[in-house]
């Protein structure tokens, strides 16, 4: 599919109920109110395309640019244009997309997540503590050191965030508590000395979970390892008779 028939078909797809939806979810215009569903069947048409990713994201429409961050190619990111598509984005859930596809899976995306978690700004900072939760979930190789000091300063500023830097926040406690045994423990203590963390979700019904209880849900929830099979027992062998003398 070209640029056009994208476009085309976007616009097709899209409905005013899911506007209103997206639109009180943070969304920003223009946007058509493509469901997931649909964006996500034309990234499973479309595979990875990054000249086209690049020519949707250029429209600024947020459908368009949710579709793009599906078919980029993160291997095509320098560290100046992953801060160029970020730059100016106002709506979280293409900021969650946009990490989730791209920046999680460039090889700088440990650069990024300090560069924009030690931002004031509200959105880069929401950038990069949603980074700090993804790569908690999906980078198995970087030491519990990195999510440590994470976890301080996240007990050191989240109550003073901007709010959709300090709901990205709370969520990067969760997925930090949520990586291993040492760390869960080192999240909790941290979640119970920060208290309830206030967000405003606006008009959304949506109501921020409590670290502390998402926390031991999460491991509530995991089953244990297996224990061991056990070897099998050989039977003892049973003693020979004595041979009979004649």
């Amino acid at each position: 599919m070209d640029f056009t028939e994208v476009m085309s078909e976007l616009e097709r797809l899209g409905t005013e109920q899911n506007r209103r939806v997206y639109l009180r979810h943070g969304a920003t215009e223009p946007l058509f109110g493509v469901s997931f569903a649909h964006v996500n069947a034309l990234a499973k048409r479309i595979k990875r395309d990054h000249g086209l990713a690049e020519a949707l994201w250029a429209t600024g429409n947020a459908d368009a640019r949710t579709l793009a961050a599906a078919i980029a190619d993160p291997a095509r990111f320098t560290q100046g244009t992953l801060d160029a598509w970020l730059d100016g984005l106002r709506s979280p859930l293409l900021i969650d997309l946009f990490v989730k596809h791209i920046a999680l899976k460039t090889p700088f995306a440990r650069e990024a997540m300090e560069r924009w978690t030690a931002s004031d700004d509200e959105w880069i900072g929401r950038a990069g503590w949603t980074l700090v939760g993804a790569l908690a979930a999906e980078e198995p190789s970087l030491p519990d050191s990195v999510f440590e000091d994470r976890l301080s300063a996240i007990e050191a500023s989240i109550h003073r965030a901007k709010n959709r830097a300090r709901e990205a926040m709370n969520s990067a406690l969760i997925g930090i508590g949520a990586r291993n045994e040492p760390l869960r423990g080192a999240a909790l203590t941290a979640a119970r000395r920060i208290g309830k963390v206030a967000i405003d979700n606006g008009d959304t019904g949506y109501k921020t979970p409590d670290a502390t209880a998402q926390i031991q849900k999460l491991w509530a929830t995991r089953r244990p390892a297996a224990a061991p099979a056990k070897p099998a027992r050989t039977p003892a062998a049973k003693p020979r008779k004595a041979a009979r003398r004649g």
